[in-house]
């Protein structure tokens, strides 16, 4: 029989560490890692409060959303994890927030361009919004997968909230970070109504082709180095 306790443990103190700093409120959100050499994944549960989550109540799914292991019910947007492992097999870690300052630019329907080196280098060229569809859905699942191709590790969910990809859960969570100072820091240009600058085109490019290096380390299962 496999053991998961790895994935399910490092779900649980992920989730507990992200509710400390702010980024997950109560029940909202959800996280999963891919289950190294099987179309699977580890993800959190359906309507269970972070701070009393335990190993026991991840989930283990298959990606047609058959149980593995776990007695209680998977987060309502699994197969949406499942979906973005499909078709992004550079990803192994996926963080869904609430975050304030990025929910906030959902609303507004705006997509955060090239700002930061470290935003470009990490999170891709921009930070695009996807078209709103209702939590827990085949129609949000389908947009999701279809909007996730283009090599971002960032997106923001119209009138939802944030997704955040990484190679392992620690760049996931780091990319958590570096969304909500972008974020930040957007709105509040946004409220100067004074011209927004952006790094140059030729830097954006430079930072973007680092992160897709990365990325195809992990798709053939290679720690990418991940420096600044």
């Amino acid at each position: 029989m496999e053991n998961y306790d790895q994935e399910k443990q490092l779900i649980v103190e992920t989730a507990q560490l992200l509710t400390h700093k702010g980024y997950l409120m109560a029940t909202g959100g959800n996280l999963s890692v891919r289950i190294p050499g099987k179309n699977a994944l580890a993800v959190t549960p359906s309507n269970v409060d972070y701070l009393t989550m335990t190993a026991e109540d991840i989930c283990v799914l298959d990606f047609d959303m058959t149980h593995i292991e776990g007695k209680l019910k998977p987060s309502v947007e699994a197969s949406m994890h499942a979906a973005i492992y499909a078709v992004r097999p550079d990803v192994n870690a996926i963080v869904h927030t609430h975050q304030v300052y990025a929910s906030a630019l959902t609303l507004m329907k705006a997509p955060i361009p090239a700002l930061f080196d470290e935003q470009a280098r990490f999170l891709g060229r921009s930070v695009e919004i996807i078209p709103y569809a209702p939590s827990g859905t085949g129609m949000l699942k389908n947009t999701v997968a279809k909007h996730v191709r283009n090599h971002h590790n960032a997106y923001m969910m119209q009138n939802h909230g944030a997704l955040l990809f990484g190679h392992d859960m620690q760049r996931a969570v780091h990319n958590v970070e570096i969304l909500e100072k972008c974020s930040l820091a957007f709105l509040i240009a946004l409220c100067s109504e004074r011209k927004i600058s952006k790094i140059p085109l030729a830097i954006r490019e430079i930072a973007f082709s680092k992160l897709r290096k990365d990325q195809k380390k992990a798709e053939n299962g290679l720690q990418p180095t991940g420096g600044e």
